[in-house]
């Protein structure tokens, strides 16, 4: 921290919050954890910043968040009086539908590539998660037509889908750090001078924001696994703005539903359910049964984390009815809908974590379990070692340490060359879940952890 003069603006609003000094320590501290950045701040650092102290990197940041959602309303680092109008337009860049989608994209893009810190370790924002909300009620095209572009039809979008596809699935396979930069500076190039085109039919125009969208929504996974939230928020945004102005049914439904799935991630229910509820209406009736199964099985989960059971368990069957009714179809599921692999495993997976949140841990192993076993695994390496990860645990939960022991095994082995934040996460609680049991010597226990520390060893 670097010293100046006293600071009456942070002073002012961290005494308008209302709680000690200690608690306004703590909710940096978690907002920070929210982006897997680790901060020492205690009371003492607190009153250091109101007596004008100024906090290093990132931290201007999280405190920023931790207060605006204490007081209700967005408070930046200008009006903490730790910002300069640069910051603010880097604090705020990609968390508004205000600009052309394209261009925030390309800076956040370029950001990203560089590894600019303040974007990697931005907080994420709950006052804008209600941003989508309030953009249904205002639908003005804001994505920039280039009359002097080169012309592009389908075939040229079609190359670009293909490129994205096959980042999709490497992603899957390979975890969301493997080829991220290269993916990124595609997206700032080939991507952005494919919108900026001029399209042989407004056909061609929307197919090629739909793409640009679906490749916003990967940047944002792949930050997302990284543990970078405020950058997967900011990407995310924008893939919506380009998906509510493609037209393509159901799609800035899709995006919503995966904000809302962010949310309830970090355990942030502001929004959750409205958002997984709004999504899910914009794509009611306009999608196939496989999808619409997708958005009322995140809607249940949302119900579920909101202490509404009776109404999940009743989402949670309607989103079985529709998969199975759009599998005996054969529906095609568009590739924007395929992130995480065939419509079944997901449903599975999201129905495991409605079981979880009401506290049926037999259920939810079993729908992960049915999870991990709808997804090829070469295919799609990561999610099965997490749907796996997740059934061990509550295997463990139920007393079975030694079922739990062999699937925590088997998760471990599906992460041979996976490169994700969230798996190594993953390894790390197991070893915390197997300490009370190693402690009783437990056999299984103490070699299963053996294998979980040479894993983290050879995977830092």
């Amino acid at each position: 921290m670097t010293q100046r003069t006293v600071n009456p603006q942070l002073k002012r609003l961290t005494d308008e919050s209302g709680p000690s000094y200690d608690a306004v320590a703590r909710a940096v501290k978690a907002v920070a954890l929210e982006s897997s950045q680790r901060l020492g701040t205690n009371k003492s650092t607190v009153h250091h910043w109101t007596l004008g102290a100024v906090p290093d990197g990132p931290t201007p940041g999280y405190l920023a968040e931790a207060l605006s959602r204490h007081l209700g309303r967005r408070i930046t680092r200008s009006d903490l009086g730790l910002g300069s109008p640069l910051d603010a337009e880097d604090e705020s860049i990609g968390l508004t539908l205000d600009f052309d989608p394209i261009e925030t994209l390309t800076a956040i893009g370029s950001a990203d590539v560089n590894r600019r810190r303040f974007l990697a370790a931005s907080a994420f924002s709950v006052a804008a998660s209600v941003v989508p909300l309030e953009s249904v009620r205002e639908a003005a095209a804001r994505t920039r037509t280039v009359r002097g572009g080169a012309l592009a039809g389908h075939a040229d979008v079609a190359a670009v889908r293909d490129m994205v596809q096959l980042f999709m699935d490497m992603d899957e396979k390979h975890g969301g750090q493997h080829g991220r930069a290269a993916f990124t500076q595609y997206l700032i190039t080939d991507v952005r001078e494919l919108c900026r085109a001029r399209f042989s039919s407004e056909g061609a125009r929307a197919e090629a924001l739909s793409v640009a969208s679906a490749a916003a929504h990967l940047c944002g996974w792949k930050a997302y696994d990284s543990g970078e939230q405020g950058l997967a928020q900011r990407y995310y945004m924008q893939s919506l703005g380009l998906a509510r102005e493609s037209g393509i049914p159901g799609q800035d439904g899709f995006v919503m539903r995966t904000m809302a799935q962010q949310a309830m991630k970090l355990r942030r229910p502001e929004h959750c359910l409205a958002l997984a509820g709004t999504g899910w209406e914009r794509a009611r009736g306009r999608v196939d049964s496989q999808v619409e199964a997708l958005f009322a099985v995140t809607h249940a989960h949302a119900l579920a984390r909101s202490g509404r059971h009776r109404a999940a368990l009743a989402d949670v069957d309607r989103a079985h009815a529709w998969l199975a009714a759009g599998a005996a179809a054969g529906d095609e599921v568009p590739f924007w809908a395929l992130v995480w692999g065939p419509p079944a495993a997901t449903v599975h997976s999201r129905t495991a974590k409605v079981f979880e949140a009401l506290g049926d841990r037999g259920n939810s192993a079993r729908s992960y379990a049915a999870a991990a076993a709808n997804r090829p695994r070469t295919t799609y390496a990561r999610i099965v070692a997490l749907d796996l990860m997740a059934q061990a645990e509550q295997e463990a939960r139920q007393g079975g340490i030694e079922q739990a022991c062999a699937t925590w095994d088997r998760a471990i082995t599906a992460m041979a060359g996976v490169k994700s934040a969230r798996t190594l996460k993953a390894v790390r609680s197991l070893r915390g879940d197997l300490r009370p049991y190693r402690t009783r010597g437990v056999r299984v226990a103490a070699e299963l952890d053996e294998r979980a520390r040479v894993f983290l060893t050879h995977h830092r």
